[in-house]
């Protein structure tokens, strides 16, 4: 089992007393979304579950404990783009805090298990192909030693985050748009020996070096953590997602970070409510396990594979 941690919010910078908590115990309570009184309870213990996927944009308060994480086999997708308060509000300084932080996570993980995000990619009147270009490299420059590879992906319009993005007067890319920024991005990556890959986009820039991402990628768990995996495509996810099937952690409408174009909030005042009924000694992320919850236990297990072949030895 790969546990998600997690698209729907960023547990990393807001939640991290409370994931910790979590693995100590050995379990979480995750409401579905679809479903608010179903509550599913996740086995966090490390024999069933083969890798944990972290999203974040700061890492920062995990840091300090990341060695209660050394029975488990993780990496992070980091994202860290160019825009301003304007777009990421909540962010703190890229260059005093998020790009040492990038830094010192990688130093104490390993660059393989960092993977820089450039994600979503949209233009404007501030954000146009030269201001992306500009400080790719400027960021590329600075995370060189620290990651092996950057995805990134073109900005998805979802209607429940059109009102929050009206402000930015976005203008939606054209495919020759999407072709230029992305020649040149692999023009630059390959200058600082970073390789880059698309998260699910329905486009193809083979002709650049560039393929589909596996963000939750069953190839990095083997490699990384020296086992194969037996384990299906997420069925969940959208056709162009390469992602392997996993267990998402987190709650939507609780994410701090603010972020303009991001899908996973689409109420200020729901992630006010929440976040307030956030504690991190409870096993579920908000609130607390009422009379009308019914908890059912996810049948889950590892998907490591016992017999190892010739070539594995």
């Amino acid at each position: 089992m790969i546990i998600s941690v997690s698209r729907r919010t960023d547990i990393p910078a807001y939640y991290s007393e409370w994931f910790y908590n979590r693995i100590k115990e050995g379990y979480a309570l995750v409401r579905n979304p679809m479903n608010i009184h179903q509550i599913g309870k996740i086995n966090l213990e490390p024999d069933v579950v083969d890798g944990i996927v972290f999203w974040t944009k700061n890492p920062v308060p995990m840091l300090d404990r990341i060695c209660e994480l050394e029975r488990y086999n993780y990496y992070f997708q980091f994202t860290l783009n160019s825009y301003n308060k304007d777009v990421e509000p909540n962010i703190p300084s890229k260059n005093k805090i998020i790009i040492p932080a990038f830094q010192q996570l990688s130093k104490m993980i390993g660059k393989d298990r960092v993977i820089w995000r450039y994600d979503p990619i949209f233009f404007n009147e501030t954000y146009t192909m030269e201001y992306h270009c500009k400080y790719f490299r400027v960021l590329a420059a600075k995370l060189a030693n620290y990651t092996e590879k950057c995805t990134v992906s073109f900005l998805d319009f979802y209607r429940n985050t059109f009102r929050n993005m009206q402000p930015l007067k976005i203008q939606k890319e054209t495919r020759e748009q999407q072709l230029e920024i992305m020649q040149k991005f692999s023009e630059i990556a390959k200058e600082y020996d970073i390789y880059i890959d698309t998260c699910a986009e329905e486009m193809n820039f083979d002709q650049f070096g560039i393929a589909h991402a596996h963000c939750i990628d069953r190839e990095r768990f083997e490699r990384i953590g020296h086992y194969k995996l037996t384990v299906e495509k997420d069925a969940n996810q959208r056709t162009e997602c390469g992602c392997i099937a996993s267990i998402d952690i987190g709650t939507y409408n609780t994410c701090k970070n603010g972020c303009l174009y991001c899908y996973a909030n689409y109420s200020n005042n729901t992630v006010i409510k929440s976040t307030q009924n956030h504690n991190p000694k409870s096993p579920l992320l908000f609130g607390e396990v009422g009379i009308d919850d019914i908890i059912k236990e996810r049948n889950v297990k590892s998907c490591k594979e016992c017999q190892l072949s010739l070539f594995d030895l």
